[in-house]
């Protein structure tokens, strides 16, 4: 997410309550998460383990929670729960605001687009020309959707990403990550019905021109799905998935999040995606590896009472 003007690093650090360290001349651009960073950004971070991804990221103010080693020309904030201190920072710079009408005065439409009744459009969304929006599609806000895009009946643009802190302490143990990202729908799109795609956790979660969606497909916080791509119906995409052009998914099929499909791969019905998959080649199966070979297996598989059957005889 970009500020809409920048704020000094040490406005930042007295509104978390945090120690400055380093660089106190900083002024940040924007908030976001440590995969997503840009110079000018805030990010965080809570685990040793990713300390140093997050020090030698392109982020230029760290919220952290313990004294280390500064890098040049960047600033820490050290606070005891980065996490909290984040969302705080969301709540202030993209805070909630109530609709007092169903299509935004904020929102921009194009010519030409057709809303049907029940359609729901939430502030600072940009929908452009020629596109048809069917009964009770809801719309968050900041979305922003391109020329001639198709969104069937029920579909939901820009829910908050499924991000949690567990807080193993406390009766209510998990913390929501708020969101302050986007869905960002290119041109010549289509999305099903009862579809939900959901906004990045900062960044934006991306449907690439001309892809085509089947009803009831979720996808996943800050994933970027490339051009011409097809999902069958009940396909379920992960957060942060990358998918490149001209991906085919079939029904039902599962994929992790933080994983790439590479260009022009094909995954058959009903398969899990664990890992990432080479472009070019079809799959099946739970885990999904190359479709023959899988199903070579399960021919094989079949066999195994016969062939047992002939060894004990």
């Amino acid at each position: 997410m970009k500020l809409d003007t920048p704020v000094a690093v040490k406005e930042i650090a007295t509104l978390i309550g945090a120690a400055l360290e380093g660089n106190d001349t900083l002024m940040a651009t924007g908030i976001n998460e440590i995969h997503k960073v840009e110079p000018g950004d805030i990010t965080f971070v809570d685990f040793e383990k990713y300390y140093n991804a997050s020090l030698t990221s392109a982020a230029s103010i760290i919220i952290i929670n313990k004294k280390v080693d500064v890098p040049e020309g960047k600033a820490l904030l050290v606070t005891a729960d980065p996490f909290s201190a984040y969302v705080s920072l969301v709540k202030r710079y993209r805070p909630f605001v109530p609709p007092t009408t169903p299509i935004s005065d904020t929102a921009v439409v194009g010519e030409g687009t057709v809303l049907f009744p029940g359609v729901y459009v939430g502030h600072h969304v940009r929908i452009g020309k020629n596109c048809i929006i069917h009964p009770n599609v809801t719309i968050y806000d900041h979305s922003i959707i391109g020329d001639n895009v198709i969104i069937q009946a029920g579909a939901v643009i820009g829910a908050d990403a499924f991000y949690f802190k567990r807080r193993a302490d406390r009766e209510v143990m998990y913390d929501k990550l708020e969101s302050c990202g986007r869905v960002v729908i290119e041109n010549d799109v289509e999305i099903g019905a009862n579809t939900t795609i959901d906004k990045g956790v900062s960044g934006d979660t991306i449907i690439g021109q001309g892809s085509k969606f089947d009803n009831m497909v979720h996808v996943g916080h800050g994933a970027v799905i490339g051009k011409n791509c097809l999902f069958a119906a009940q396909v379920g995409i992960g957060g942060k998935a990358r998918v490149e052009d001209n991906v085919i998914i079939w029904g039902q099929v599962g994929i992790n999040k933080d994983i790439t499909l590479g260009k022009g791969a094909v995954v058959l019905a009903k398969s899990g995606v664990g890992s990432s998959l080479e472009g070019g080649k079809t799959y099946f199966g739970i885990p999904a590896m190359d479709a023959r070979e899988k199903k070579k297996e399960l021919a094989w598989t079949k066999r195994i009472p016969e062939i047992w059957a002939k060894l004990n005889s």
